[in-house]
């Protein structure tokens, strides 16, 4: 199991992997998302401890469920 630290990193690295996939830059990901792109920012570089709220907010984002996202994260 990952630790504290690294379950942020993986989790950006995932997000980051989807929105490229997808095509889009932090900025149109987080007007999608409703979220700031500075957010999106850290979040891909795994220096936000992103809350469940805001996990559930970008798993919708990216048109998956929460646990379809973190089933990503292993």
């Amino acid at each position: 199991m990952p630790s504290d630290c690294d379950i942020c990193l993986l989790f950006g690295r995932e997000v980051r992997r989807l929105r490229r996939e997808q095509g889009l830059s932090q900025e149109d990901f987080a007007a999608k998302a409703g979220l700031d792109r500075t957010y999106i920012s850290g979040v891909e570089r795994g220096v936000r401890n992103v809350s469940l709220k805001n996990i559930g907010v970008i798993a919708r984002a990216f048109d998956m469920s929460v646990g379809e996202l973190m089933g990503y994260i292993e």
